[in-house]
């Protein structure tokens, strides 16, 4: 194992407390959107990197790689509104849109020149729509390079578990509100693979982030984002096959949803496609395999550069 993971290997096990999700929460810092307090974290030096979470967790996804990429890069990240730590208001009109604002606002108010992305889920979307904003000659800054793990690129070749489509459905709401511990952790290991699934404080965590701040109460209001997918789909799928920056998807190939179909439509789609396949990994690679995951992303931006 080379040095620079021998040493994050270190730096994430120097203490428990700094590993936990109450020590996440500690080191971060809230900001305000649209009257609404949205928690982040920021560690590093060098270039600024950008990390996008995916749905229904939260910035804590990245907390593996984090002591890895703090010691290469300048980490931005945050907890979208309606997510983890952020204010979760119940009439929010959500949307992939405006958590493309939220970062583009952000991002800018830190005075950015340029950033790279790298994103999980969810945040592809987000990633994808900022892609096209970028395109369009209407950022601020400019997007380097983007990586993406996981996400659900291509509408047509998604594939959500039956509670996902619940939540869509008129019985949306009453799904939400009832959802309980037992239904949540059933349907959530179902995601990843079988070398390395989460564990019973992974599923504390998780279930936390979930429910704080009567998060279940908007989960219908969030997966909206699934018929945005299906919309905007030229925009997006379009963004991609226009980038002119580097990109790299990392695809944990056992993922039920968004795992080999998607990879291999990036590759169908997307003029030298660049994909990095994980076997037996499943839909959350920066959880199940940290240390693939960071030396992907390590050699895809040696290649950057």
């Amino acid at each position: 194992m080379d040095e620079v993971i021998a040493d994050a290997r270190r730096a994430a096990s120097a203490g428990r407390e700094p590993g936990t999700l109450e020590g996440w929460q500690h080191g971060g810092k809230w900001f305000s959107y649209e009257g609404h307090a949205i928690f982040s974290r920021m560690a590093g030096q060098g270039e600024p990197l950008v990390l996008i979470h995916g749905f229904p967790t939260a910035s804590w996804d990245w907390n593996r790689l984090w002591p890895m990429l703090t010691q290469q890069y300048s980490v931005l990240t945050l907890d979208m509104l309606g997510f983890g730590f952020s204010d979760k208001p119940v009439t929010y009109r959500y949307s992939i849109e405006d958590q493309a604002d939220l970062f583009q606002g952000w991002i800018e108010g830190l005075g950015l020149q340029s950033v790279h992305l790298f994103a999980h889920d969810y945040g592809c979307s987000v990633a994808q729509e900022l892609m096209a904003r970028d395109q369009e000659g209407s950022l601020p800054f400019a997007i380097t390079s983007v990586c993406f793990l996981n996400g659900a690129l291509f509408p047509e070749v998604h594939n959500p578990l039956l509670i996902q489509k619940l939540l869509r459905s008129p019985l949306g709401g009453l799904i939400s509100r009832g959802l309980t511990r037992g239904a949540f952790e059933r349907n959530f290991r179902r995601l990843f693979g079988n070398q390395n699934p989460p564990d019973h404080q992974d599923m504390d965590d998780f279930w936390h982030l979930l429910t704080y701040n009567n998060g279940r109460g908007i989960l219908h209001h969030l997966i909206q984002f699934m018929e945005e997918r299906r919309c905007h789909r030229n925009r997006w799928v379009g963004a991609l096959q226009q980038a002119q920056q580097p990109m790299r998807l990392i695809s944990g190939t056992a993922d039920p949803i968004s795992g080999a179909s998607m990879a291999r439509r990036f590759r169908e789609l997307v003029a030298n496609p660049d994909v990095v396949a994980l076997r037996n990994v499943g839909h959350y690679p920066h959880l199940e395999c940290p240390w693939e995951v960071f030396s992907a992303y390590r050699e895809f931006r040696k290649r950057v550069t």
